[in-house]
């Protein structure tokens, strides 16, 4: 709930920016689970606060004004009288672009395509959501309709995009063929579900549209969940779900969560405070196959032989980019959308990619940071405008687990040694050497 209209001569609630996570904070509303009530100023922020999502103090936050509108979107798809840029998903990834086009040129024709209602939200937030109360529509910033119209730009929802000609440019979709003189693939990434997980019988959380059907069925009452996956998203929803009052089991199928992140001390850490909220960590643990009981909850089939009974399940096992649109044009793939590191260009003319769908030398790079550069660099190319191009860094990674948080900095090597370097019962800090160099710290 925001604060009344401001009466302190300071003029209305002003908005900032994450730099790093893109969590804007609203002075209106403050952040209360964080200590700040509505109507809390940006300047009167102590020093120590930390963005609920990533973690970062005020000094990383940047002054944020929505963009006005432009003009009203269309309701109808009609034909349009040149082609223009052609977006192909409606997530932070799309409109970002969509943004930073609109930003450098205001006419030039914007279509998104998107299999979904291109609203916006905030991704992130979808794996602490249910322990801070928030619903579906708390998360919902802005529909997709508003967005499009405050941008000028033509939206086409509940659209698949089936077929893409980079020759002819044009793509296919449920709708029609659209021209186009520019494309952006940013349609991300989907939940990798291994075959032995029935669709059916588990959660996928990878959007606001599937987290709203777990949340109905969560906001019900305390249920026995299991999720399994020990990953990021794994480990964050556990906690999430415990302190919004149910029973979680969390399985791995290593010994330890986040096995190729987190050096043993630090992986402790993680699941004792994860224990402290009644967490139930089986790790080394196979999921062969899920089954529904007569008496409506699911049998879990463990690889050991022995069977785990919940009335939800989450699979948290990863993401994979759907391949079948760029394979079928002809576009370099591997693991990802192959792009060029420097313009996100891909194989094919014309044609660019960035977030969750593409693969930087073969390494998926699907981390919320990077997006804005990465709209930033595709809109100047397509605009024509000069731009230092795109530098990689693997950004900070911080895990939501106010049981246990951890940040990592740098790019782990698998196998190589950890070294203390600080230990007491409040923090641990770890480093990574090779050749004398620091590759990788944490602190947890």
């Amino acid at each position: 709930m925001s604060a009344p209209e401001p009466t302190d001569g300071l003029g209305p609630w002003k908005q900032f920016l994450c730099r790093a996570c893109g969590l804007i904070y609203d002075e209106g509303e403050g952040d209360p689970d964080g200590g700040l009530p509505p109507g809390t100023r940006f300047a009167d922020i102590p020093d120590d606060w930390a963005c609920p999502i990533c973690g970062v103090t005020k000094t990383d936050f940047e002054p944020y004004q929505r963009r006005a509108s432009v003009a009203a979107a269309p309701v109808a798809v009609a034909p349009l009288r040149r082609p223009g840029v052609v977006i192909v998903g409606a997530g932070l990834a799309g409109w970002s672009t969509a943004e930073a086009i609109r930003a450098e040129d205001a006419e030039i024709p914007i279509t998104l395509v998107t299999a979904c209602g291109g609203d916006l939200y905030h991704k992130p937030e979808l794996s602490i959501a249910l322990g801070r109360g928030l619903s579906p529509s708390d998360l919902r910033r802005e529909t997709g309709a508003e967005a499009a119209s405050r941008l000028g730009a033509r939206l086409m929802s509940e659209t698949f995009a089936i077929g893409l000609s980079p020759e002819r440019h044009s793509l296919r979709t449920t709708r029609g063929t659209l021209p186009y003189t520019h494309l952006v693939l940013a349609h991300g990434a989907r939940p990798a579900l291994p075959a032995c997980l029935d669709p059916a019988l588990c959660w996928r959380v990878n959007d606001l549209a599937a987290w709203s059907g777990l949340h109905a069925v969560l906001a019900q009452g305390p249920r026995n969940v299991a999720i399994i996956g020990a990953g990021l998203v794994g480990c964050e929803l556990a906690e999430d779900l415990a302190r919004a009052g149910h029973t979680v089991t969390l399985i791995g199928a290593e010994a330890r969560p986040l096995p190729e992140l987190l050096p043993e001390q630090a992986a402790c850490r993680l699941l004792a405070g994860l224990g402290g909220l009644g967490v139930r960590f089986l790790g080394g643990t196979l999921v062969n196959g899920l089954a529904r009981r007569k008496e409506g909850d699911i049998a879990l089939a463990l690889a050991e032989g022995t069977s785990l009974v919940a009335e939800t399940v989450i699979a948290a096992t990863g993401l994979a980019t759907p391949s079948r649109l760029v394979r079928g044009a002809g576009i370099a793939f591997d693991k990802g959308i192959a792009v060029d590191p420097a313009t996100l260009r891909t194989s094919a003319p014309d044609i660019f990619a960035l977030g969750d769908c593409i693969s930087l030398a073969g390494s998926p790079c699907r981390y919320i940071e990077p997006v804005a550069r990465q709209a930033q660099v595709i809109a100047r190319a397509i605009l024509g405008r000069e731009s230092p191009g795109y530098a990689h860094a693997a950004p900070v990674i911080r895990l939501k687990t106010r049981s246990a948080p951890i940040e990592l900095h740098g790019v782990p090597v698998a196998g190589a040694p950890w070294h203390v370097t600080e230990e007491s019962e409040r923090r641990l800090a770890m480093e990574q050497r090779q050749g004398g160099e620091v590759v990788a710290w944490l602190a947890a």
